[in-house]
């Protein structure tokens, strides 16, 4: 019987053994396939990068922040287009109004098609985005000819506006929404 009990537990032994090893050998090539396509987009993004730092590297730079939004812009003299993420200003930002709050600054400092416009903007929606974007577009505006100062300055654009969403409170609804009053 306890011969019996050695071959049952080493054959017990041996299939876990052998069940814990296949599942390691998946995730073995799991790793390497994610590596892989780790350097692929590495390679793609270095190879994005070097174009684009290529083509910025005259360029001025300047921060624009809003509400939960940062913008990283960066101004060329060029023809006048604005790229935001990578696409065209009027395919990022669909609606009229925003388009427009992101060309005011050339059109205060009479410079439109004067500079092209690449930004990155990061966080927040979509008018928080292009009020980081316009910002940031003064900002670098500023920067390149600080003789605009003046202009920029009386439109406001060079102010942060400050204006963020108030945080939650315990026993609201909202920052500020209370709960329905029942008088009985």
């Amino acid at each position: 019987m306890t011969e019996e009990k050695k071959t049952t537990a080493t054959k017990t032994a041996a299939k876990t053994t052998a069940k814990k090893a296949a599942p390691a050998k998946k995730a073995t090539t799991a790793k390497t396939t994610a590596a892989k396509e780790t350097k692929t987009t590495a390679k793609a993004t270095t190879a994005k990068s070097a174009v684009s730092t290529a083509k910025l590297s005259g360029a001025t730079y300047a921060t624009g922040k809003r509400k939960d939004s940062v913008a990283r812009v960066y101004l060329v003299p060029g023809k006048g287009n604005i790229t935001v993420n990578g696409t065209p200003m009027r395919d990022y930002f669909k609606r009229r109004v925003l388009q427009m709050i992101l060309v005011q600054p050339f059109e205060i400092t009479k410079r439109d098609g004067a500079y092209d416009v690449v930004a990155m903007v990061m966080g927040g929606g979509l008018s928080g985005q292009a009020g980081a974007v316009k910002h940031g577009i003064s900002k670098a505006l500023e920067k390149a000819e600080p003789d605009l100062r003046k202009a920029l300055k009386a439109a406001g654009f060079l102010t942060r506006d400050s204006r963020v969403v108030e945080r939650k409170h315990f026993g609201f609804h909202k920052a500020r929404r209370s709960t329905q009053f029942s008088k009985r």
